[in-house]
């Protein structure tokens, strides 16, 4: 069973794939001809939280995932946030990188 919210919606605990999960069954649920109608309510508005959730982590992952591609485009290119990589001839050069003949 996945883990249940706080009382103010907080799902910090709770794992994308529970969410999905979670939010699957209350999808089934909803669909049942027999569907308890006392819990119609509730049930959406823990479905809305829920999409919330999924939102966020879905968005939380592609920021990551976009840094970490832009990290490596990075290190393909030899540029730094500072500029290029100084190369091991510069660093090797008794004046140190950057110095010029």
């Amino acid at each position: 069973m996945p883990a249940e919210a706080t009382a103010d919606g907080d799902h910090d605990d709770l794992a994308y794939a529970d969410a999905v999960a979670e939010l699957e069954e209350i999808l089934t649920e909803l669909d049942r001809d027999d569907v308890d109608v006392d819990r119609l309510a509730e049930q959406v508005q823990r479905a809305a939280s829920l999409i919330t959730l999924c939102r966020s982590r879905l968005q939380a992952a592609r920021v990551e995932v976009t840094r970490i591609v832009a990290d490596l485009d990075t290190l393909d290119t030899g540029d730094t946030p500072d500029g290029p990589v100084p190369s091991a001839v510069d660093a090797a050069s008794p004046d140190g990188p950057g110095a010029t003949p």
